[in-house]
């Protein structure tokens, strides 16, 4: 096979593939910000006429969002939707599972980075020449490394996230960290500001960031105030626990990941003796995916060097593979879920596996998951990239 010497900028394939480049990135950037798939649990005591998609949750790559929306029926009134992801984790819990923000804990906090990552992979896989696509590359990967690095190690670098993350982790916490002004029938948005002004009165203890509140075009709380809120429910929590075991707010990615994930596990099932070493865990796991992303990322510029070679494919493969990958993921958390019940919860129900795609029941209850918009546009993705590879292919194939 020709080597990367033979690709020129002035040969006729590279515009269409540089054309099917920039369509996989602009998908690759919405992919980021629709639902990936949907579940929806349905029961006779959960009526269409209220619940006419069932107890609707939504999975993006950041997080789990509500699928419920409002019902306006003339014999139905409802000042909100009802927040489905409670409403299912309540469910669940009977059963002895685990919160869905116990879910997916790593790859929704990496989320921004791995799909930046895979970004920068497939420009660099489209750029012919070695010496431009390595110094492409190389670029891209430090600013995402540095970016990464502010994010999970620094104060306050949870800012540095997206606001949908920091959406789904404050509103997880909602219903156990509301404070008397949350407790009145607001909406999810006020909720969070409310908690956020009592947390600056001093209601709870914590000292809260500076700057006011505010709420985005979309009604939705910024990023200042989904942070403030994160920090109130922190420091008190931190108020309750042994003053030897009280630990500081810094605001990294990291001390977020760790404590949101052991307060999701505990929020039914309380038994730090439990819980403890899990979140050690997932904590040591967060750093292993930070170096090996790096470790990743060194290996695909040393493959970079040449257009030919099993880890050049892999620089448009790994993109191509996305729902795949997605799938996996997935259904490891399915499986996660369905085989490590809590002895605590009120029934007792055998180990099984949720379902992945399709109906399904669960003792009174149906199942249904599907994949969604973002599912569709990563399949579109997958097909883009083929196109493009086969160009390559074709390129590599005929070049002098």
């Amino acid at each position: 096979m020709s080597n990367t010497s033979t690709l020129s900028f002035s040969d006729r394939h590279t515009p269409l593939i540089f054309g099917l480049i920039l369509i996989g990135l602009l998908l690759l950037g919405a992919i980021y910000f629709v639902p990936v798939w949907w579940v929806s649990l349905t029961a006779p005591n959960y009526p269409p006429e209220s619940f006419p998609d069932g107890v609707r949750i939504h999975f993006h790559m950041n997080g789990v969002f509500n699928g419920c929306q409002k019902v306006e029926k003339s014999e139905i009134t409802e000042d909100e939707a009802l927040n489905c992801v409670h409403e299912m984790d309540t469910i669940n819990h009977y059963v002895g599972m685990y919160p869905i923000s116990a879910g997916g804990v790593v790859e929704r906090a990496f989320s921004p980075f791995l799909l930046s990552m895979l970004a920068v992979m497939i420009v660099g896989f489209a750029i012919p020449g070695s010496k431009t696509r390595l110094a492409v590359m190389g670029v891209g990967f430090a600013l995402i490394v540095g970016w990464m690095a502010m994010t999970f190690y620094t104060a306050d670098g949870l800012k540095l996230n997206s606001q949908g993350y920091l959406s789904a982790l404050a509103f997880a916490l909602d219903q156990e960290t509301a404070t008397p002004e949350a407790e009145k029938r607001l909406s999810p948005a006020e909720a969070l500001i409310a908690q956020m002004k009592a947390s600056l009165e001093g209601d709870a203890q914590p000292k809260a960031t500076s700057g006011a509140p505010s709420i985005d075009d979309t009604g939705e709380p910024d990023k200042t105030a989904l942070a403030a809120n994160l920090r109130g429910a922190f420091e008190r929590d931190q108020a309750k626990q042994p003053a030897g075991e009280r630990r500081e707010w810094t605001g990294s990615g990291h001390q977020l990941l760790t404590w949101h994930y052991g307060k999701s596990l505990g929020r039914y099932f309380n038994n730090p003796e439990e819980i403890r070493p899990m979140v050690s865990v997932m904590g040591t796991a967060a750093h292993v995916v930070f170096w090996g992303i790096i470790g990743a990322m060194l290996l695909l510029l040393w493959g970079a060097r040449r257009s030919e070679g099993p880890i050049y494919w892999l620089l448009i493969l790994a993109p191509m593979a996305l729902p795949l990958i997605f799938i996996l993921d997935y259904s490891a958390w399915l499986w996660w879920y369905g085989h490590n019940m809590n002895a605590m919860g009120a029934f007792t129900v055998k180990s099984f596996m949720p379902t992945v795609f399709g109906d399904g029941k669960v003792a009174q209850f149906g199942t249904h998951s599907y994949p969604y918009w973002g599912f569709g546009l990563m399949l579109l993705l997958s097909a883009v990239l083929a196109a493009a590879t086969l160009l390559r292919r074709k390129q590599l194939k005929f070049a002098p």
